[in-house]
């Protein structure tokens, strides 16, 4: 997407290896602006030929969500530069904590439940601003939300600053009410599988889903629906 040259002797330092990617922090051009390095390297197994379409695929179809989502005004990071032969997005570091941590430390606090009220409901809207723009996320968990820091302490004010979305590499665009349900489920299940405390504060992340949303009713309509399969799924298993 750019014929811009990165230096291959920039430092990058490994903070996450999945299934798929590895994720670095490094810079981008200049040694004082901080970036995140996404590189999808070669599998082995897959035939070159194949191996190569599928690592640019990926690498343009996440670069042009985040490309859509912040063009709209949802908080996302920025893409930088996108070299799709070598499967690496380079983009805009955000730097603060993400929800999950946020969760565990603030409930642990007196009081901890107002702040993450507020939280809920900011989480709510971004995830209703990206649904109304018919895009998935596709592995929307509490770890997948940032809080992102204003100076001074990483938590304090957690309720007040801006959530921003990361790791779109699962996600789509899609006007089914089904994905967009699935996305909620998903989250829902990270909430209350490591969070106990938060689990009616889930509530709170709904009802501003609706608000923020016009299509949110048969969403979370079709919402009961996916609840109630992954209920019956659990107890085969």
């Amino acid at each position: 997407m750019s014929s811009i040259e990165i230096d291959p002797q920039t430092p990058k330092l490994l903070i996450k290896q999945g299934a798929e990617a590895l994720v670095y922090s490094t810079t981008y051009l200049l040694p004082h602006i901080p970036a995140l390095l996404k590189h999808r390297p070669s599998k082995l197994y897959r035939h070159p030929t194949l191996d190569a379409r599928l690592t640019k695929h990926r690498c343009l179809s996440e670069s042009r969500l985040l490309i859509r989502a912040r063009s709209l005004g949802i908080p996302v990071p920025a893409v930088y530069f996108v070299d799709e032969s070598r499967g690496e997005i380079f983009m805009e570091w955000i730097s603060g904590s993400s929800v999950r941590e946020v969760l565990d430390k603030v409930l642990a606090q007196e009081g901890g439940e107002v702040v993450v009220d507020r939280m809920m409901v900011k989480v709510g809207a971004v995830v209703g601003a990206l649904h109304a723009a018919d895009i998935v996320h596709g592995d929307l968990t509490t770890s997948n939300i940032m809080v992102r820091n204003a100076g001074g302490s990483e938590l304090a004010g957690s309720g007040e600053r801006e959530v921003v979305l990361i790791d779109f590499g699962l996600g789509a665009v899609s006007t089914q009410d089904e994905d967009k349900a699935v996305d909620l489920y998903v989250l829902e299940r990270a909430f209350t599988s490591t969070h106990p405390k938060a689990e009616n504060l889930f509530q709170d992340v709904l009802k501003s889903y609706e608000q923020s949303f016009k299509g949110a009713k048969a969403v979370l309509r079709r919402l009961q629906e996916v609840r109630t399969r992954g209920r019956k799924r659990s107890m085969i298993g």
